[in-house]
C-alpha cells in the first residue's frame, strides 16, 4: 500500500501540472499515451507522484534522470546495466520491474540480466560490460570504489563516461530510496520480482 496520497490532475496545483507536464510531454512520454504513467486511481505511477509532493525538488530530479536516460553519452545497454545494478543492491521491486524491460528493449541480453538480478559472475567477456557492472556494484555495495576497479572501468571508459556512471548511481538509488521508503506498488496483476 502506497504511504503518499495520490495526486491526480484535477487536484494538481500549478507547479504540479507543470511537473506533471515535463514528464508526460518530455522524453519519457515520447510515444507513449498518458496511461502508462498513471495508477488506477488517476496518481502517477513509479516515483512520480511522490516528485509532485514536492514539485520544485522533483523538477529537478526529473530533468536529471531526463538527461541521464535519454540524453547520457554511454551505450543504452550499459546505462540499463548500471541502473539494474543499483535496482538489485536496493531490491527496489518497481525499479527492477520497469528497467528489466527497457533494458531487454535496449540489447541487454537475457543471461546478463538474469545474473544482476541472482548475484551472480556476469556472463560476458566485454570488458566494457564487465568493468561498468563491477565499478557499479562496487560503488554501491562498499559507497567506495577501490585503485583497482577504477583503473579497469578508465580503461575502457574516458573520465565523462566514468562520471556519468556515479551519476547514474546516484540518481538510481534516489530513485530506488524514492520506491522503497513509500512503498510504491507495481501495477496491477505485476509479480514483485524480489518477493513481498
Amino acid at each position: 500500500m502506497p504511504r503518499l496520497s495520490s495526486i491526480t490532475t484535477d487536484t494538481m496545483t500549478a507547479p504540479q501540472h507543470r511537473l506533471f507536464d515535463a514528464i508526460t510531454g518530455g522524453k519519457r512520454g515520447v510515444g507513449r499515451p498518458i496511461e502508462d504513467f498513471l495508477m488506477p486511481d488517476g496518481g502517477m505511477r513509479g516515483p512520480f507522484n511522490a516528485w509532485l509532493h514536492h514539485p520544485e525538488v522533483g523538477e529537478a530530479a526529473q530533468r536529471m534522470g531526463e538527461m541521464l536516460r535519454f540524453e547520457g553519452s554511454l551505450p543504452a545497454p550499459l546505462r540499463e546495466l548500471i541502473i539494474l545494478t543499483v535496482g538489485r543492491h536496493w531490491r527496489a521491486q518497481y525499479e527492477w520491474w520497469a528497467h528489466a524491460k527497457i533494458a531487454q528493449k535496449e540489447g541487454l541480453a537475457d543471461d546478463i540480466i538474469q545474473a544482476v538480478y541472482d548475484g551472480t559472475p556476469l556472463p560476458s567477456d566485454n570488458p566494457q560490460t564487465l568493468a561498468t557492472h563491477a565499478f557499479t556494484q562496487e560503488l554501491v555495495e562498499t559507497r567506495e570504489v577501490s585503485d583497482d576497479t577504477y583503473a579497469q572501468a578508465r580503461e575502457v571508459l574516458d573520465e565523462r563516461e566514468i562520471v556519468e556512471v556515479v551519476m547514474l548511481a546516484g540518481y538510481y538509488s534516489l530513485i530506488s530510496a524514492t520506491l522503497n521508503a513509500f512503498q510504491i506498488p507495481l501495477p496491477d496483476g505485476e509479480t514483485p520480482p524480489f518477493g513481498k
